[in-house]
């Protein structure tokens, strides 16, 4: 089996997929039109123009902007290379040329910070961030309420359902075709196909935020 980065899928059995393309751009897409009260404009500030995960992000993105939130616009996206200083003189340019953009989605970790501390610096109290990054790199940026939020996945389920998992191919109670596990604290757990699916995206706040240390 295999767990947060999968192997060819003859090669195991099973998949432990932490959270789906979709649920990653869904999340993202709601809360950035929570943070902008259902209307105006965000950029995204992306790792690369060619990244095959970043690009499937952006889809779902745009697909749920689409289908619910027709009074928001992208207004620019732009990468930085997976460098934080370059997702901060990214975010530095955006903000000048387009005032009227009040809100930053930094969807790979190294970008998170570097848009806030640009959105900090630019004394834009007007605008948030949000993205897809790690706690300790942002716990600043979301206590001084530059950055909203930051959309990951709960690493200690994602370890706790790997050796469920794990544990239950041992034992001979998961096996291929199963639709489900119940995998203990976390309950019923779906299966699609091969893919044993965490869930939806962790949303990390100001109140939870504390509680993580990675």
């Amino acid at each position: 089996m295999t767990f947060d980065a999968d192997a060819e899928p003859d090669a195991r059995d099973f998949f432990v997929n932490q959270a789906t393309p979709e649920g990653i751009g869904q999340t993202l897409m709601d809360n950035a039109a929570r943070v902008l009260g259902g209307k105006g404009k965000f950029a995204i500030i992306t790792a690369s123009l060619t990244a095959a995960n970043m690009i499937e992000w952006q889809k779902h993105i745009e697909a749920r902007r689409a289908a619910r939130y027709p009074e928001i616009t992208m207004a620019v996206l732009r990468p930085c290379d997976d460098l934080q200083k370059k997702a901060f003189d990214e975010t530095t340019t955006i903000l000048s040329a387009n005032p009227d953009v009040k809100l930053i989605m930094a969807i790979c970790s190294p970008a998170v910070p570097g848009a806030a501390e640009a959105v900090k610096q630019a004394g834009r109290t007007d605008v948030r961030v949000i993205g897809l990054g790690l706690p300790n790199d942002n716990k600043r940026y979301i206590h001084e309420g530059i950055t909203d939020c930051i959309v990951l996945w709960n690493t200690m389920d994602l370890g706790y359902l790997t050796v469920y998992t794990a544990s239950a191919l041992d034992q001979g109670t998961l096996k291929p075709g199963d639709i489900a596990i119940n995998a203990g604290r976390l309950g019923q757990i779906e299966i699609a196909g091969d893919n044993i699916l965490l869930g939806k995206p962790f949303i990390f706040t100001r109140e939870n935020i504390d509680q993580f240390d990675f």
